[in-house]
């Protein structure tokens, strides 16, 4: 018998202390399954079947909704089917406008500075992929994860150098780091390995404040249509190219 009331939590682990702590204080019972980052590397295909897979899992007898905590995150998510119970996603093409708390105050802050890399909490603890995800991702396949030595091994220095610049060196037109603050965080060890690397870098460093508005409402609601996709049971999420980012078929 479905409890009242009583949602599923998929999300990537990007988000662990987040969701965690308004989970804690959700007025409703929200069961958590985090799903690794490494989903986001491996192309569009591979993570949508995983996701479909965890979907797929849920007992839906027991719960009102699933929570989806993704952004489109490069079509990763479109394709997707609700099964026998909703699908809660939020309006975001990527984790980021999660953390900004609005897909509109992320538009700004990216825009007003091109050339921005972002930290969190999650992606400092949880952003370095291994094992079988890693050699699946397309950055694995296409040799673009190989060091600067390794390339020298087994090309030459100057065949490496030029496939260093064109392949491997993905930060090349980044310039800046942030750290998007949260709330969450135990100390302030993270900001300081980003103002850190930064410095090693020669980048910008810059400290903005994160907003959970955009968690806490996937987590408790209301789902409204601006900042939420309700997919019934049976419709399929598609991507689209306006505000809307995301849609039903």
């Amino acid at each position: 018998m479905r409890e009242a009331s009583r949602r599923k939590l998929i999300s990537c682990e990007i988000f662990y202390r987040e969701m965690c702590a308004v989970v804690a204080r959700s007025p409703w019972p929200v069961d958590i399954e985090f799903l690794p980052k490494g989903l986001h590397d491996i192309g569009a295909a591979g993570m949508r079947a995983r996701v479909q897979e965890a979907v797929d899992r849920v007992d839906t007898t027991r719960y009102e909704a699933i929570l989806l905590g993704y952004g489109l995150c490069n079509n990763g998510i479109a394709g997707l089917t609700a099964p026998a119970i909703p699908i809660v996603v939020p309006r975001a093409h990527d984790c980021i406008t999660l953390f900004f708390g609005s897909r509109f105050r992320y538009l700004g802050y990216f825009n007003s500075r091109p050339g921005t890399y972002f930290k969190t909490t999650g992606w400092i603890e949880r952003g370095t992929d291994a094992g079988e995800l890693r050699q699946l991702s397309v950055s694995h396949q296409l040799g673009m994860d190989q060091t600067y030595e390794e390339l020298v091994a087994k090309y030459g220095e100057d065949n490496a150098q030029y496939l260093w610049d064109t392949l491997c060196n993905t930060l090349r037109n980044y310039k800046q780091l942030t750290f998007i603050e949260m709330g969450i965080e135990p100390d302030d060890r993270f900001e300081r390995q980003t103002r850190d690397e930064a410095a090693r870098r020669g980048w910008t460093f810059e400290k903005v404040r994160g907003d959970m508005t955009l968690i806490e409402r996937l987590i408790n609601g209301p789902w409204d249509e601006a900042d939420f996709l309700v997919v019934p049971p049976g419709r399929r999420i598609v991507s689209r190219t306006n505000d809307a980012i995301i849609d039903l078929q």
